[in-house]
């Protein structure tokens, strides 16, 4: 059983022609159950920055624009994930087994990641002998 976890949520988009990634937060976890809920809270977190819910308050005019029935509706993906249970033990179950989980979606302009692994898993692969490449 993998007891601690390292999640990270990160934002890429495109800049001067570059991929960029920008850190939006980690968190080491130190139990599954804690990991799920970070993962969960971050997912809600970002749709909720997308998509605030205009009768929440005050915004300003032209703050909240239609955009195109073809564009990918992040908010509504991440709290579809958020809220399916299946896809909650799923991940679970991956990171129990001490597999790499990553969570993307992204719409025309940027890729939302959420990512989560075992830190014993981390430490067990540091374990692996290294490829000695003999110098001449």
């Amino acid at each position: 059983m993998h007891d601690e976890f390292l999640c990270h949520v990160t934002a890429y988009g495109t800049c001067g022609g570059e991929r960029i990634g920008v850190p939006l937060g980690t968190y080491r976890a130190p139990t599954l159950a804690l990991a799920l809920w970070w993962l969960r809270d971050r997912a809600n977190w970002i749709a909720d920055r997308l998509d605030p819910r205009p009768e929440a308050g005050h915004f300003p005019p032209n703050a909240l624009v239609p955009v195109a029935d073809t564009v990918p509706d992040v908010p509504a993906v991440l709290r579809a994930w958020c809220g399916d249970p299946a896809q909650q033990e799923l991940v679970a179950d991956e990171l129990a087994a001490g597999r790499l989980v990553r969570i993307a979606t992204g719409d025309d302009t940027t890729e939302y990641e959420l990512l989560a692994e075992s830190v014993d898993a981390l430490r067990m692969q540091r374990t692996v002998p290294a490829l000695v490449v003999p110098v001449a």
